[in-house]
């Protein structure tokens, strides 16, 4: 009698490796709810509370994992809350798969119940976004999302599901397995003139980033920069994808970029750029490099070629994957070893600290965090003023992973820590949260109690949406409107969700709070007392107020 669509899809699914899919049910996909039935353990269906939860953790499981994360959402209202994974996701460069429910197809176009036109809404959001109109199509559909998603550029697929394609019979048979595609690999004449222009460099530099590098290509990485003695920057947020110990790295280039890292970008006569889209904020604002010729010689590598001349023109573009680019690099020498050492020199100066004016200082208990972690810990965050601390002041070594959106995402923190304990139940998983950042997702918390994947979370509770609140002091001094919150009983809220909880008043208490967090079976939440006067390692809210007044008043 054959399958039904619901059926081939999920058989396909686990043909393929998918072993989670995070999502919120709904009526619309039914028959995959019912085939996810015949999985559990091989493929499992992890129940989230918020369509936007769902997708941050398909997102974070996708970037941890270099699988495409796969999350499962109804019509309509459950997508558009979805669609802030799916930004995250593409802006990450994270293999991810959406599976969306839809009205029949007897119903599109007429805006049916919950109707959305997929292709409209995500076609510039996503990788791809396709709707499936024949049942017998559906291995093929999936087969070519799986790719779509893996490779090039990895990013979010959506795929659009009628309901009757789920429910329709049909003998096409599921997949059986995933499509091997090899990685793009240089050519020797372009490894050769790549060579030729580092070695002529008298300040070389390296700008690595995203989030399909394999261990070997990393390892390669690193012993080519190693024995040439070139420095090594990361692009925003991928500083986990380099040995930050290593005596060549030299930093990351994200948000609130340090001048010392400024510095090399812009002083760099040759920059070698792999696997980097060239964002915003790893450019400050595309004021580091020029557009679209840069003064700097620029050798950009990159697995898709839509990527490579997209915002700069390089001296050589080469079309090759991360990995297959950094097995094939041969040492270069030149003399640049001042250059190097000055610039590993500036970013461990980065690290020392005067005391902040807060009951919880940070930059200490950061730098406790640093002692006490194991060397494959996962740090996650979301987005806010406190993100600089597992961005800027933790240490990441070849098996640590940082889980932080691009995009920018309020509330990706958590469900992406849920999303890493589930991937890897043994890690230790910490989660930075600001107080307004931890309620964007906070029921979440449910979601981790329920499946037993319950990471470390540090509220850093200050009161205030502190990066708008700083934004606001620098443009609008003394004006406060919209910025301060009122916030529950965090520890109450925890203990809730079956939580072990803390309120952590001072910077003497985080160390043996932060043990029990350690210790304790049910995951931890510790609310840290934070000062909003501590708003930046550097600068006060008030000294930023009052150069914001001077300013203003001409002195």
């Amino acid at each position: 009698m054959g399958r039904n669509g619901g059926q081939v899809l999920v058989e396909s699914l686990v043909a393929l490796g998918a072993t989670k899919a995070f999502g919120v049910p709904g009526e619309s996909y039914l028959a995959v709810l019912d085939a996810l039935h015949d999985t559990k353990g091989r493929l499992d269906f992890i129940n989230c509370r918020n369509e936007g939860g769902a997708a941050f953790m398909a997102a974070a499981f996708g970037k941890l994992t270099r699988s495409p994360g796969i999350c499962m959402v109804t019509r309509g209202p459950g997508v558009t809350n979805a669609a802030i994974g799916i930004h995250t996701a593409m802006q990450d460069s994270a293999p991810m798969i959406v599976f969306v429910g839809q009205v029949g197809t007897d119903m599109i176009g007429r805006e049916a119940f919950q109707e959305i036109d997929y292709r409209a809404v995500f076609g510039t959001m996503a990788k791809w976004a396709v709707e499936i109109d024949d049942v017998n199509r559906i291995p093929e559909i999936l087969g070519r999302a799986w790719v779509a998603a893996t490779t090039g550029r990895p990013g979010p697929v959506v795929v659009a599901l009628p309901e009757d394609m789920l429910t329709s019979l049909t003998d096409a048979q599921p997949l059986k397995s995933p499509a091997r595609i090899a990685e793009a690999a240089p050519e020797a004449a372009a490894l050769s003139d790549a060579r030729a222009l580092l070695a002529a460099a008298k300040r070389p530099l390296i700008l690595m980033g995203g989030c399909n590098w394999t261990e070997a290509g990393q390892a390669a990485l690193q012993s080519f920069a190693e024995a040439s003695d070139i420095p090594v920057i990361a692009a925003f947020r991928y500083q986990d994808q380099f040995d930050n110990h290593s005596p060549v790295y030299s930093g990351e280039a994200g948000v609130g970029m340090p001048a010392n890292v400024k510095r090399l970008l812009t002083q760099a006569d040759v920059i070698l750029a792999i696997n980097v889209r060239f964002g915003e904020m790893t450019t400050d604002g595309y004021t580091l490099l020029s557009v679209p010729v840069p003064q700097q010689v620029l050798i950009h590598v990159h697995g898709s070629d839509r990527e490579i001349g997209k915002i700069y023109q390089p001296a050589l573009g080469i079309h090759a994957g991360p990995n297959a680019f950094a097995a094939a690099l041969l040492p270069v020498s030149g003399a640049w070893a001042d250059w190097r050492a000055r610039a590993r020199a500036d970013w461990e100066a980065g690290f020392d600290l005067g005391p902040l004016p807060s009951p919880v200082d940070m930059g200490v208990a950061t730098a406790h965090l640093r002692d006490v972690l194991p060397e494959d810990a996962i740090l996650t965050n979301g987005a806010g003023n406190f993100t600089v601390w597992p961005n800027k002041f933790y240490k990441f070594g070849p098996k640590a992973r940082l889980l932080a959106p691009q995009s920018g995402a309020m509330g990706y923190g958590l469900p992406a820590a849920i999303a890493a304990k589930i991937a890897d139940p043994a890690r230790t998983v910490v989660c930075f949260a600001g107080d307004g950042d931890f309620q964007m997702n906070c029921q979440e918390l449910a979601t981790a109690l329920q499946y037993g994947a319950q990471p470390i979370v540090l509220i850093l509770n200050n009161g205030i949406y502190g990066t708008i609140r700083a934004h606001q002091e620098r443009e609008y001094p003394v004006r406060v409107s919209g910025t301060d919150m009122v916030n529950p009983d965090f520890v109450a809220l925890a203990r809730a969700y079956g939580f072990h909880a803390e309120r952590v008043a001072t910077t003497q208490d985080f160390p043996a709070a932060f043990a029990r967090a350690m210790a304790s079976e049910t995951g931890a939440v510790l609310d840290l007392d934070i000062s909003a006067e501590a708003l930046t390692p550097r600068m006060t809210l008030s000294q930023i107020r009052a150069a914001a007044l001077a300013k203003k008043d001409g002195r």
